[in-house]
């Protein structure tokens, strides 16, 4: 004869369902942190500014 008890497995909704939350929570920091002025540039944009300065430079150059 089977129980029907609580079963290990949790259903595929609530999985989900957490994984939205804490994406969720995430995005409000971030948010939160940018309204306090803790605002920084990601690495990779600063490095693109700089290619495309320099990229920009020496076509100056060499096509002018």
């Amino acid at each position: 004869m089977t129980t029907s008890g609580p079963s290990d497995r949790s259903e595929p909704g609530t999985e989900r369902q957490n994984w939205i939350e804490r994406r969720r929570e995430k995005i409000r920091a971030e948010i939160d942190r940018n309204r306090r002025g803790e605002y920084t540039v990601p690495t990779w944009v600063l490095a693109l500014a700089l290619v495309l300065i320099v990229g920009g430079w020496l076509a100056l150059i060499f096509l002018a």
